[in-house]
């Protein structure tokens, strides 16, 4: 039986253990008492996002201080507003492709907690395989959890995950390079114009230095 190519890459992956499709952690965001960290990813269209939050206080056990949370779309839609929150979770569906923002700041009226100076975030953006919860397919196909077939499933969707976004890529080379050939031919044309006009500015001078001295008879 032939074995198809993406089928291939996909027992590739899974024989180096991800290691070319490496996971990404969780970071860490320092929010000032007064103002806001932003955090940002440029997303293509119609990916699934989802963001976990979390606000600890890294001097006591328990609750931390509150923040407010906003993320809004490339054109500044607001997708996602909470206040007063120490945890939560976002999800949407991008619906445009461009650069999406996450937008932390400390709240200012603390009801239980007294700032005393920055808030310490741990904020988890993942976009789409990462979203997928593969225990619930896993039980769905009645396949093992942690069994090669639902590894090498995992695969397929990364190398999946990975084609699409190099024919993404691909299209964006083939806008930019169109943008790129328009720009010279409008700059070329420009420079035409500008030697041509040269020459007219010259030939004029040249016709009116001509007839001022024929006007004055110096020649």
């Amino acid at each position: 039986m032939a074995i198809s190519p993406l089928l291939s890459i996909g027992l590739m992956c899974l024989a180096c253990g991800g290691s070319l499709l490496p996971a990404v952690e969780a970071i860490w965001l320092t929010i000032p008492s007064s103002g806001e960290r932003c955090v940002y990813e440029a997303i293509q269209a119609n990916v699934v996002v989802v963001g976990d939050y979390l606000c600890i206080d890294k001097e006591n056990v328990g609750l931390g201080p509150t923040i407010d949370v906003r993320v809004t779309s490339p054109y500044g839609k607001e997708l996602y507003k909470k206040t007063n929150e120490t945890h939560g979770q976002f999800a949407f569906t991008t619906s445009e492709t461009g650069t999406y923002f996450a937008c932390l700041s400390s709240h200012h009226d603390q009801s239980h907690y007294t700032v005393n100076g920055t808030a310490i975030v741990s904020l988890d953006w993942k976009m789409g395989i990462r979203t997928k919860d593969w225990d619930a397919v896993a039980k769905k196909e009645k396949i093992e959890a942690s069994g090669v077939e639902l590894e090498l499933r995992k695969s397929v969707e990364r190398v999946n995950e990975v084609s699409a976004n190099i024919i993404y890529l691909r299209l964006r080379e083939a806008s930019m390079r169109e943008i790129n050939d328009m720009t010279n031919k409008r700059v070329a044309q420009l420079s035409f114009m500008s030697l041509g006009l040269s020459v007219i500015v010259s030939l004029f001078q040249v016709w009116h230095l001509k007839r001022f001295f024929l006007k004055k008879k110096l020649i």
